[in-house]
């Protein structure tokens, strides 16, 4: 069922349902296909030298994540498109095996001044690992449709 402008409250939470466990697959063709080489992310040896001693999950894997979680419960068959991308944060590491869960306030909303039967709305996107720790925020603005004309 699409979520349309009207069914929008100014701060309401969205709890996102599934959750999705990070695999080392996920992790390894999400930096080969960004083609990002990055040891921190794929080197065992390497990341045992730093101070989290093990690989860390890409973070714009998790931000991809985050928002893919969301869909369902926000912007499915009612999205015209993002329009961009605020404050992010990473405040906890992302590992292998880490279980995400994503949550969504609304921040704002507003009809569109420039197109008729739109509007824009702020979302405030969170993710949690299985310990409840937020391990990243992410605040996007997207354009919506209005609820058609019954």
């Amino acid at each position: 069922m699409a979520r349309y402008y009207e069914d929008y409250e100014i701060g309401q939470l969205l709890v996102h349902k599934p959750s999705r466990t990070v695999t080392e697959t996920d992790n390894m063709l999400f930096c080969a296909i960004t083609m990002n080489p990055q040891p921190l992310h794929l080197d065992y040896e390497f990341a045992k030298t730093t101070i989290h001693g093990k690989p860390l999950v890409n973070s714009i894997y998790t931000l991809g994540l985050i928002l893919g979680l969301s869909v369902h419960d926000t912007t499915l068959g009612a999205t015209l498109g993002n329009l961009g991308f605020g404050e992010m944060s990473f405040p906890k590491p992302v590992f292998i095996g880490d279980t995400i869960t994503a949550e969504t306030v609304i921040r704002s909303k507003r009809l569109s001044k420039s197109r008729p039967g739109t509007a824009i709305v702020e979302f405030e996107h969170r993710a949690r690992n299985q310990t409840g720790d937020i391990v990243a925020t992410c605040v996007r603005t997207g354009m919506v449709m209005c609820r058609p004309a019954q």
